[in-house]
């Protein structure tokens, strides 16, 4: 017997393929089966205000960048959702006088919206380099701010953004989880020619770095919720996204839910397929069962309840 077809898009791969048991089994962790699932190379963090889960992710960066030599330059590679920590980040710099320039520390964008095959320029609304300019780097000192050049977006060359990872260490990629499971754009695939039947092994997907990738249905929408006040028909189709490549490149990724992005049920899924080492690409976040340093960290009150609950 085959896998179940998609129920939010039969076209497509994506977590409602899954075996009814690992759906099941997901629906009934508790806060404290969840903490369970740490093991080696993966770590599952709560906290209990939005003040510290947002200052912790911001402290990320600057540790990060502590680390950072002229002849050692490393960075981070960062999302747009969440964002509320950015402007923290750019506080804390000025703060303490953390001259980024002298440090040669780095900057990865994860990901642009690409429309007409090209991607958006920064002057676009839903811009994500544009949003990480106006939330934290616009707000550095200058003097304190890193060159432009140690700023890199997917934009443009695809290949020259995907090198740098190569020329400067990636300590750090953080990101948050969409209701399609992925990280960055990491999308399920089509469920058509030979993945018709099944998606792809995680190590064929493993294989793909930094791509225009066209978006599941369902990351459409939540970003149309999420970004554009419901009008679908202004979302691209299409984005830049680092890929697995890229990730597996990275020291560490850490993963941040706030209860805004995903609902109950997708934070406790992901989590179960990584903690019990099930990597499925029809859930694209469960391939970091296979990356050395994985840490998922929890908004405590955002955790929610996976039952029924009418409105």
């Amino acid at each position: 017997m085959g896998r179940p077809i998609s129920k939010v898009a039969p076209d497509w791969w994506d977590y409602t393929t899954l075996e009814p048991e690992i759906l099941d089994e997901a629906a009934r962790l508790t806060e404290k089966s969840l903490a369970k699932l740490s093991r080696p190379g993966f770590k599952v963090h709560f906290y209990d205000t939005l003040e510290e889960f947002y200052l912790v992710e911001a402290l990320e960066y600057i540790n990060a960048w502590k680390e950072s030599t002229p002849d050692n330059p490393c960075g981070v590679c960062g999302p747009i959702g969440p964002t509320e920590h950015l402007p923290l980040v750019a506080r804390i710099v000025n703060a303490l006088g953390m001259n980024l320039a002298k440090l040669d520390a780095h900057f990865w964008g994860m990901d642009e919206w690409v429309e007409g095959g090209k991607p958006v320029p920064t002057d676009h609304p839903l811009s994500f380099a544009k949003a990480d300019m106006a939330l934290c780097f616009s707000r550095i000192d200058r003097k304190l701010l890193m060159p432009a050049r140690n700023i890199h977006f997917p934009t443009g060359d695809l290949a020259a953004f995907a090198r740098t990872f190569d020329q400067f260490r990636c300590k750090l990629m953080q990101g948050g989880q969409g209701e399609v499971k992925h990280w960055a754009f990491n999308d399920p695939p089509r469920r058509a020619g030979k993945y018709k039947n099944a998606p792809p092994s995680p190590a064929e997907y493993r294989k793909l770095g930094t791509r225009i990738v066209e978006l599941h249905p369902m990351t459409i929408i939540q970003n149309a919720r999420t970004s554009g006040g419901g009008a679908v028909a202004g979302i691209p189709l299409t984005a830049a996204t680092v890929g697995p490549v890229e990730t597996w490149k990275s020291e560490r990724i850490s993963i941040w839910h706030a209860g805004k992005h995903d609902n109950p049920f997708g934070m406790r899924l992901t989590a179960l397929m990584i903690g019990k080492q099930i990597p499925d690409t029809s859930v694209p976040m469960s391939l970091l069962a296979e990356h050395p340093d994985v840490h998922f960290h929890y908004y405590r009150p955002g955790l929610g309840k996976v039952e029924a609950e009418m409105h």
